[in-house]
């Protein structure tokens, strides 16, 4: 990258920003409740090389009720529709102070507040590109909203440039087929390690896309619902068509995210690591952390489709709390899957320590070892695809 600084650049650097048109200091736009205000429309060809926001809101979890929104050449669906905490890598509604190659924060104090926020993901267009902020807290302004939008402005776009796509998904909690007990081990169902999964179908899914591209990372909160430690799910990349074993299969949540032996919080690296961490009470229960992994230098490519996953706990066992905000390039426009609804994106509570609510039958580890006894190979909605 720093050989590049000195070669010549074509473009000429542009900026939209919220500065205050009057020449006074007030450099912000205010965002009633349930509306949507246009940022940003830049026609022409370009790149988007940095963005810079900080918002001053009074409603709880704003981050999580304010929708960002970026379109590409003219489109009418979103390439971009993220929440926008989680956007700039840190769940839970929260903020922290952190900072990776594409991605940073910088806030007082760790926990619900404000924060300066940063982008420097490279966003392509060849017509023209479009932002917007969505303010759907039901009764609180967004009092303040600060931005730049920095980019290069292009006499036209080379043709192997393709579109930036972000998209955030929550499963809540996700689909685990092991009763969540206080005390239980779930990280290792069974001692003798016979829990298996050899399909990625009941994974928690980061994102799924057809045409040609690269994903370039994701971000993961966790709110740990279970007593054990969340990690040891593999990640899975199945790659231009669905196949056994995947193209790219890891070996353990902790692994994919950079780390090992867990997830050390103190550590947020340039492409990898922890950006938010708020401990849990027992065995980590009620635990709540947000990891990252950037594929910068290695991006996962792909020429015809792309299904990127991992699993919720070894085996698909746990019944967490997941939400992700995943980021790739596109050749075209993919419309990105319909946004929850502002409730269902909010944070749970901490749960009380007990037994959490599962989606479906769960099992103790007693009546998984009388399954393995029997010869079985695994859960039964695993083995009803076989």
């Amino acid at each position: 990258m720093l050989e590049e600084l000195s070669k010549a650049r074509r473009g000429r650097s542009k900026r939209q920003s919220s500065w205050d048109r009057t020449g006074r200091n007030r450099d912000c736009l205010t965002i009633p409740a349930g509306k949507t205000r246009v940022i940003a429309s830049i026609k022409g060809a370009g790149v988007v090389r940095h963005i810079w926001v900080t918002i001053a809101c009074q409603a709880e979890h704003y981050l999580r009720k304010i929708l960002l929104r970026a379109y590409w050449d003219g489109a009418d669906t979103p390439s971009v529709e993220v929440p926008i905490g989680d956007f700039f890598g840190v769940g839970h509604a929260c903020v922290n102070s952190y900072s990776c190659a594409v991605l940073n924060m910088s806030s007082r104090a760790s926990g619900p507040g404000n924060a300066a926020m940063n982008c420097y993901f490279p966003m392509p267009f060849a017509k023209g590109a479009r932002f917007e902020v969505v303010n759907e807290c039901q009764a609180e302004p967004i009092r303040s909203f600060y931005y730049y939008i920095d980019y290069d402005e292009l006499d036209a776009l080379a043709d192997d440039e393709l579109r930036f796509h972000a998209t955030w998904r929550r499963e809540c909690p996700c689909d685990g087929w092991v009763a969540n007990k206080p005390g239980l081990q779930t990280e290792s169902v069974d001692d003798s390690g016979r829990a298996a999964n050899l399909t990625d179908e009941g994974n928690y899914l980061f994102v799924q896309t057809r045409g040609r591209g690269h994903f370039v990372g994701v971000n993961l909160s966790i709110h740990n619902l279970c007593s054990g430690w969340w990690g040891e799910g593999d990640d899975m990349f199945m790659i231009d068509g669905a196949k056994w074993p995947p193209d790219m299969h890891g070996t353990g949540s902790e692994d994919y995210f950079g780390h090992a032996w867990g997830m050390q919080p103190q550590n947020a690296f340039i492409y990898n690591g922890v950006s938010y961490h708020r401990p849990g009470t027992v065995r980590a229960y009620n635990e709540r952390i947000t990891v990252y992994r950037y594929h910068l230098a290695d991006p996962v490519v792909f020429a015809r489709s792309l299904r990127a996953s991992i699993e919720h706990g070894h085996a698909n066992t746990h019944s967490n709390d997941y939400s992700s905000t995943a980021y790739w390039y596109l050749d075209r426009i993919q419309r990105p899957p319909k946004m929850p609804p502002m409730p269902k994106r909010l944070p749970l509570p901490d749960q009380t320590l007990g037994p959490v609510p599962l989606p479906g039958p769960s099992k103790t580890r007693k009546d998984v070892r009388r399954e393995y006894a029997k010869g079985l190979a695994g859960p039964k909605r695993a083995r009803k695809r076989k």
